[in-house]
């Protein structure tokens, strides 16, 4: 019996003592090596197409700096695997990892702090002039950078919680919508079911949009300290 609401997105489920569900989060490294041998299909192609539009959109924002050559491809990883894990989530019995705030703030805040060290160790300047927007009236700049830096160091949280939060949203509503199920007449199954179908649509839509905003914030930040 379910002791919470919450429950199903515990991470300690486990069986014998091992955590199988956090294997999940691993799973599409299995499918990594059929990239190198297998003959490329449409799904192949399309996959490279999209990267390859990421690729030119994250260096538009990050600028033509030399310093920035292959600094795309993080992000890109890590569109895809946010991706991978958000859609896996979609399927029945099988734990939606970026739900879990261990995940995405393991993502973020070392992300994050990288920026930091690299940008206040080389570009120490810049970092004290972003911290005073333009044309700031002089009796308001303690209370710019105040804000500046609390908007700074909020930035891991609010990653990881907007992924995390958007990723249970949903999953908790196709829960609390099913478990409705045994108590309601063949009439309103129909309409459950056709309701369930269209929030399974939106969630993969939230699982690609989640997946984007997250690389492009992390790439926004990462610009900000060159």
């Amino acid at each position: 019996m379910m002791t919470n609401l919450f429950s199903i997105f515990d991470p300690s489920t486990n069986i014998l003592n091992l955590p199988i569900n956090w294997l999940s989060t691993f799973i599409g490294l299995m499918f990594i090596p059929y990239s190198f041998w297998l003959i490329p299909n449409r799904h192949y192609f399309f996959w490279n197409f999209i990267l390859s539009k990421l690729h030119m959109e994250f260096k538009t924002l990050l600028g033509n700096n030399v310093k920035s050559n292959g600094s795309t491809f993080i992000f890109i990883s890590m569109f895809s695997f946010v991706l991978f894990n958000n859609f896996l989530g979609l399927f029945p019995y099988i734990f939606t990892s970026t739900s879990h705030l261990t995940l995405t703030l393991s993502i973020s805040l070392p992300l994050w702090l990288s920026f930091m060290f690299y940008g206040w160790i080389n570009n120490t300047q810049h970092m004290f002039i972003h911290m005073i927007p333009q044309e700031t009236p002089t009796i308001l700049m303690p209370f710019m950078v105040l804000i500046e830096t609390i908007s700074n160091l909020i930035r891991p949280g609010t990653l990881a919680v907007r992924l995390t939060a958007n990723m249970i949203a949903g999953h908790l509503l196709m829960t609390l919508l099913s478990g409705t199920g045994p108590n309601l007449s063949s009439y309103f199954i129909i309409i459950l079911i056709v309701v369930q179908i269209m929030l399974l649509v939106l969630e993969s839509a939230v699982a690609v949009i989640q997946s984007y905003v997250i690389a492009i914030l992390s790439t926004l930040y990462s610009s900000e300290v060159n």
